[in-house]
């Protein structure tokens, strides 16, 4: 029986590489804990070192025939912990600027609705304030307003003189004024 622990790190190497998973099973009794403490200082946190490590053993076992070791395997077992150590940086920045850019969304998108709730709440309390005036003064209001015609094309269509047209949409504007603003007024205080 042969003992592998007397092997040395370039003949564990060569093994590994051909499938040996006594080996792979001394590499890992050799440089599992330096490789721990290692990573503990770098990452500052025991649990993301665990992993770390064991994403590298699981990686070399992996790849083991087609992996390339250019130095000795120690070496490469460092190397791999610092480039596993760095991708796991990178991917704590990208998913704290997603969760940023997602509140900023919720923020925004918060904002945008209930802009969009509030227009829409008014222009339906418009439109009830516009319903409510006299008969003639809301046509007038509306042929003015809503079709864009002038105030000579109303008093023709409705038979009316322009300076009656102008009355009519002038009391309709302060009808409006006067009651929307006092609306406005108390959505304000209510949405503080």
């Amino acid at each position: 029986m042969t003992s592998y622990h007397s092997f040395t790190d370039f003949e564990l190497t060569t093994l590994l590489k051909k499938g040996d998973l006594a080996a792979y099973s001394e590499i890992y009794t050799r440089f599992q804990g330096v490789l721990y403490v290692y990573a503990c200082k770098i990452t500052k946190d025991e649990d993301d070192a665990e992993d770390i490590v064991q994403e590298v053993f699981v990686y070399l076992w992996e790849k083991r025939f087609s992996i390339t070791i250019n130095s000795s395997i120690s070496v490469y077992l460092y190397q791999a912990v610092k480039y596993k150590f760095m991708n796991l940086l990178d991917h704590k920045k990208v998913r704290a600027d997603y969760i940023d850019s997602f509140n900023q969304f919720l923020d925004q998108s918060n904002y945008i609705t209930d802009h969009f709730i509030r227009h829409k709440e008014f222009n339906k309390i418009i439109e009830q304030e516009i319903a409510a005036l006299p008969d003639k003064m809301r046509e007038v209001f509306e042929l003015s307003r809503k079709t864009d015609l002038s105030r000579k094309e109303i008093a023709e269509k409705l038979g009316l003189s322009e300076k009656t047209v102008k009355n009519q949409i002038s009391n309709a504007l302060k009808i409006l004024r006067s009651r929307l603003t006092l609306f406005a007024f108390l959505m304000l205080l209510l949405n503080k």
